[in-house]
């Protein structure tokens, strides 16, 4: 290769190389900023509890008996979602999933597991997987609430009951017992006594193993025809076994009646309860029928598609940690749920890791996350709605909170009144009921204190859902105290990179950016809007805060 040839490769090459930082530098992003599921923010929701859109349906039923505190309905329903969905709640807070409660038809009359009289709000007492419960709304209204959450850009979850069917109570009967199981209760010892077993005694739990054919329900039958809807009922459910070829098998039934939610709505992930207590192959089965389910319905609505993202599904395989890697141990048995339909976990470990201080917090979760996790991701969380020991259970550390949450890799999941210190300590509650209580939407109409939580929450949240390196990128630490680090994410031909700098002090301060940003480059410190210029490999920002989110000015 004669001399002339390469200089002119040089040339080449270097022009390449200074075009390419030149593109990435002077607009941030290669692309329009995609949805990446694994640094979604989610917002989970208890849907009785979050707000009341409709109080014309608040009794049904006749569930007129009088509950322990918080264990009744209390009004919420898809109605009030859809209110605050219109208002731009979410996307002021930078949402870009939401899930919620299951709104499926629960038992119609109370029971006492002994915390007293409990009505099924939660929406985990399962009656009949076909229909609404009309406490929460129609399913006009779940068409409403999944075209408008698209509209703004926002995904739904809903939350997939496979395990068990609601209490027994004097006017919710039985299952047959070719359906389901009334005991032993659930020892944990094992795997066969963690999954052929009731989780609490009276709750009845569906033989999900069961290789036996089993016909419906006489109660569900009978259901179906006082309200003139047995034969388009059982005509989608002889396609979807004749399609399948699948056994007409407990499992399969509720799988059918799950993924319908996905055909006819086009929900976009779902959220899978009490996991560990089936058999993994159940989920397989799930997720092949939840895609199949999924591409259906895009098939159906092209111009409805949001991205060409898969279906999403998340497992509560309750006590998974993060630091188990891709296995769940029950002591005789290892199951990788990955590798079983699943493509997120639900993290139990992050409320203790959120102890530990940024460094090791954000190192760890972006070691994991981009080595033996890379492809999949967990869901972070604080607090929830069954988890009695959350990280901040008097609400004296909501900064603190919102901060290692959403600045942490991984999906965030935002409990409904975690960005407004809503208690966790109600009196006269018992059990789980105190985590279950209204959303406090009058303090955060007037409480100026409410108002700067919910601020801080905004803040992080919208740099969240702008820079997907946020919650999917990887971690690089530029200094170690003041504690600032970069975050950078790569996907096809889309680029992301942001600095993040944290206890920093008050007032004028110089943030070494490392090589996430260009010698001359503009940037935008996106928790104060304070714009600065990259000198010597450092941005001075001179604001109130103690806390900088740098990105490329736009």
């Amino acid at each position: 290769m004669n001399r002339k040839i390469i200089v002119s490769l040089f040339v080449l090459l270097a022009t390449t190389f200074v075009v390419a930082q030149g593109k990435k530098d002077s607009k941030g992003k290669t692309e329009k900023t995609p949805f990446v599921w694994e640094g979604a923010n989610l917002y989970f929701l208890l849907t009785d509890r979050f707000n009341n859109g409709d109080k014309s349906n608040d009794i049904n039923f006749n569930r007129t008996k009088v509950p322990g505190k918080l264990r009744g309905f209390e009004g919420g329903d898809l109605k009030g979602i859809i209110q605050k969905i219109d208002e731009g709640y979410f996307t002021k807070l930078g949402i870009n999933v939401i899930w919620f409660t299951p709104v499926v038809e629960q038992i119609h009359d109370a029971t006492d597991e002994g915390t007293g009289v409990s009505y099924g709000f939660h929406g985990y007492w399962t009656r009949d997987w076909t229909a609404l419960d009309p406490n929460f709304g129609t399913k006009k209204d779940l068409a409403e609430l999944v075209k408008k959450a698209h509209a703004k850009g926002i995904r739904i979850m809903l939350d997939g009951v496979i395990n068990h069917t609601g209490p027994v109570t004097p006017i919710d009967t039985v299952w047959p017992e070719d359906w389901v199981r009334t005991g032993p209760n659930c020892l944990y010892k094992n795997f066969e006594n963690t999954t052929a077993c009731t989780l609490v005694a009276g709750l009845s739990d569906v033989k999900t193993e069961s290789k036996v054919e089993v016909a419906l329900p006489p109660f569900l039958i009978e259901k179906w025809k006082a309200e003139g809807r047995y034969d388009k009922e059982m005509a989608s459910l002889d396609a979807f076994f004749k399609r399948t070829g699948y056994p007409r098998t407990p499992k399969y039934y509720i799988i059918k009646w799950l993924t319908d939610y996905i055909t006819e709505f086009g929900i976009d992930g779902y959220r899978a309860d009490t996991v560990k207590h089936t058999d993994e192959s159940v989920w397989a089965d799930f997720k092949t029928q939840c895609d199949y389910s999924f591409a259906q319905w895009k098939k159906n609505n092209p111009t409805k598609v949001l991205d060409n993202n898969p279906f999403y599904t998340i497992a509560e395989v309750y006590n998974y940690n993060i630091s188990n890697g891709k296995i769940y141990d029950f002591g005789d048995k290892k199951v990788n749920y990955y590798e079983n339909g699943f493509t997120g976990m639900i993290n139990f470990e992050f409320k203790s890791d959120a102890q530990k201080d940024y460094a090791s917090l954000f190192s760890k979760y972006s070691v994991l996350l981009n080595g033996q996790l890379k492809g999949n991701s967990v869901l972070n969380y604080l607090s929830s709605h069954d988890d009695g020991g959350p990280f901040d259970a008097k609400r004296t550390k909501t900064i603190e909170s919102g901060t290692k949450l959403l600045l942490t890799p991984g999906i965030s999941q935002v409990y409904y009144g975690d960005e407004s210190a809503r208690s966790l300590v109600v009196e006269g509650t018992q059990g789980d009921a105190t985590l279950r209580s209204f959303m406090n939407w009058d303090a955060i109409n007037t409480n100026a204190e409410t108002q700067k939580t919910l601020l801080h929450w905004q803040k992080l949240g919208q740099f969240r859902v702008n820079h997907p390196s946020v919650g999917a990128g990887v971690n690089t630490e530029i200094s170690t105290k003041p504690y600032v680090c970069s975050r950078t994410f790569t996907k096809g031909k889309y680029y992301d990179t942001v600095v993040i700098g944290l206890d920093l002090i008050i007032g004028k301060k110089e943030i070494p950016v490392g090589s996430a940003f260009n010698e001359g480059a503009k940037v935008k410190d996106a928790y104060s809007g304070v714009i600065g210029t990259v000198l010597n490999g450092k941005v001075i920002v001179d604001s109130e805060f103690d806390i900088v989110l740098l990105e490329l000015k736009k």
